[in-house]
């Protein structure tokens, strides 16, 4: 029994230094063969996203700090124009212009019959009356008593320096999203707008593409220095929303009808009393005119100053393009002295330089022949 203990023993050793020496062998071909290709492309390094040159970069950064400032500066002066009525909902925007509390926003956004109230940041309301209304120029004042701690100003620029490209911001309430800033550039001047109460248009439009939508209404409109260059009014859309196309009173006209509304409750806007259309190639090839700019005067209101100066009207129906026009009447080449090429330079003169009892020197052609004719302007009747 000892000696098959003795052999098994003899056995087991032999076969442990057995697998001693293939382990060996199994290390040294693992460290000295070399490892199996497998041909995987090695990944490149990852590019970093480029950024602005550091000239640049500053450019804008000094641009953001800028919106921000103004905005810190001018929001306060900003409120939202709500009403019992509408349970703290914005309906509209306006801004502060003095001590004495009187609001600027929209003739369109107050002219509801309402119980008015003006909501600050911090959501503290007061009530407001409006004191003057002008649906001429779409401006409105309301008053309202404003605790101390509420007492933000605006400071008005002036209009007749805006430059088109010139940065534009408009701070305002859209969708009662309260004191939203958006930022843009000044698109167009001196537009006319149609309204929807009157065949009389709004004059000296400026046109934006900061974004404006409903509620902004009332709110200013901004320049690089913070100061008010006008007050939004209206969008250019077919959704209802912001299309890139917005419009703003400018604020000169803000300068010459607020006061006005002010001490009297309303602005009284001049009359002359004739409807016309722009001279277009279409309307010299159908008309044969020898003209090819200026305004053709269609209609001569009755009782109206044109008329009582015998500035005539159109006589006959002319086909133009599909669409029916009056042909024959007076061409309107002039005004003052200044020349008319678009039926929008008579509104904005009118509009903007002036007053009711002005004698203006309109130059017409008539007959092929120049002719100079005196109007003594008159209040637009019924308040138009």
């Amino acid at each position: 029994m000892r000696k098959r203990f003795v052999v098994l023993v003899v056995f087991l050793l032999l076969g442990l230094s057995t697998l001693a020496c293939n382990g060996t062998e199994v290390r040294q071909i693992a460290t000295t063969q070399s490892p199996i290709s497998l041909n995987v492309p090695t990944a490149a390094a990852p590019t970093a996203t480029p950024t602005l040159s550091p000239d640049l970069l500053m450019q804008v950064n000094a641009v953001e700090r800028l919106v921000s400032d103004i905005y810190a500066r001018v929001s306060p002066a900003v409120v939202c124009i709500t009403a019992r009525e509408h349970f703290g909902e914005c309906v509209g925007s306006g801004f502060i212009i003095d001590g004495d509390g009187y609001i600027v926003t929209n003739n369109h956004v107050i002219e509801m019959n309402l119980d008015w109230l003006i909501a600050f940041a911090d959501e503290h309301t007061v009530p407001a009356k409006v004191i003057g209304a002008d649906p001429g120029s779409d401006l409105a004042v309301l008053a309202a008593t404003l605790p101390p701690d509420h007492m933000s100003v605006v400071e008005l620029g002036d209009s007749s320096t805006i430059r088109i490209g010139q940065l534009a911001i408009a701070i305002g309430n859209p969708f009662g999203l309260e004191r939203t800033v958006t930022t843009g550039v000044v698109s167009g001047l001196s537009r006319t707008l149609p309204r929807a109460d009157s065949y009389f248009m709004l004059a000296e439009v400026i046109q934006t593409d900061a974004a404006i939508n409903p509620g902004n209404s009332g709110g200013p409109l901004l320049n690089s220095e913070g100061r008010v260059i006008g007050i939004n009014a209206a969008i250019r859309s077919t959704t209802g929303y912001n299309s890139g196309v917005g419009f703003a009173i400018p604020v000169n006209v803000i300068k010459r009808v607020v006061p006005e509304l002010i001490a009297h409750g309303e602005y009284r806007h001049t009359w002359l009393g004739v409807r016309g259309y722009t001279i277009t190639t279409e309307v010299v090839d159908a008309m044969n005119l020898q003209i090819t700019s200026g305004v053709l005067i269609e209609v001569v209101e009755p009782g109206s100053p044109a008329e009582k100066a015998g500035v005539r009207g159109g006589q006959r129906d002319v086909d133009v393009v599909g669409r029916q026009m009056i042909a024959g009447g007076d061409i309107l080449v002039g005004i003052d002295g200044i020349t008319v090429y678009r039926f929008d330079d008579l509104i904005n003169y009118l509009d903007s330089e002036t007053r009711i009892g002005d004698q203006v020197t309109l130059t017409l052609v008539r007959d092929g022949q120049q002719v100079d004719v005196n109007v003594i302007l008159e209040e637009r009747p019924d308040g138009r």
